[in-house]
């Protein structure tokens, strides 16, 4: 039996989904005042001179803080039920199934919010790791629980959840440099669809 690690964004997708879930979840008067305090950060994040992950951190802390979860969970769920499945891969779908047909653990591996991710992956029969926002008496906070799983973050997770030497192969796919670090724990490595 083998492991088979898929990041979401852009390797299940067509495009990265975070700003589209934000946009889903967060009313349009919030989105609103959100753009306009963080346009400073999103210029400088074009500019070379913000990280993107300082970007997705100010987006989380002005789109969620003080909104119930549960809310947002609703919201999550909708996304996933009607408008993920517009924005899937076939060839991800085929692999995913090809990996459970196998009976290899299939799990993604995503910087982007459990919300909508877990709902999708239940769905889909797969394990995640994921970012997660913290909450507070069942409101968020806006602030991040643990690191976002990206980078090295996602192979520590990897590593804290799997042992990996109990799997004959390990597979990853990724897209971006955030995900060189998965890739680098697999025997098997696509890189944007190609073998890497």
């Amino acid at each position: 039996m083998d492991l088979a690690l898929f990041d979401f964004d852009g390797t299940i997708t067509t495009r990265d989904m975070y700003v589209d879930f934000v946009s889903a979840a967060v009313p349009r008067h919030r989105l609103m005042v959100g753009k306009c305090a963080l346009a400073p950060v999103v210029l400088g994040y074009k500019a070379g001179l913000v990280p993107v992950s300082m970007i997705r951190a100010c987006v989380a802390w002005t789109a969620f803080r003080g909104v119930r979860a549960d809310r947002v969970h609703q919201a999550g769920a909708a996304f996933a039920r009607d408008v993920l499945p517009g924005v899937i891969r076939h060839q991800a779908l085929e692999r995913i199934g090809w990996h459970r047909a196998r009976g290899d653990t299939v799990c993604v591996v995503s910087g982007n919010f459990d919300f909508h991710l877990a709902p999708w992956t239940a769905a889909h029969g797969v394990e995640l790791i994921c970012s997660r926002l913290q909450a507070h008496n069942g409101v968020l906070t806006g602030h991040y629980d643990g690191a976002q799983c990206v980078g090295e973050e996602k192979a520590r997770r990897i590593r804290e959840r799997f042992d990996t030497t109990r799997f004959e192969r390990v597979h990853a796919y990724g897209d971006t440099h955030e995900d060189r670090a998965m890739l680098a724990l697999a025997d098997v490595r696509m890189y944007q669809w190609q073998p890497a």
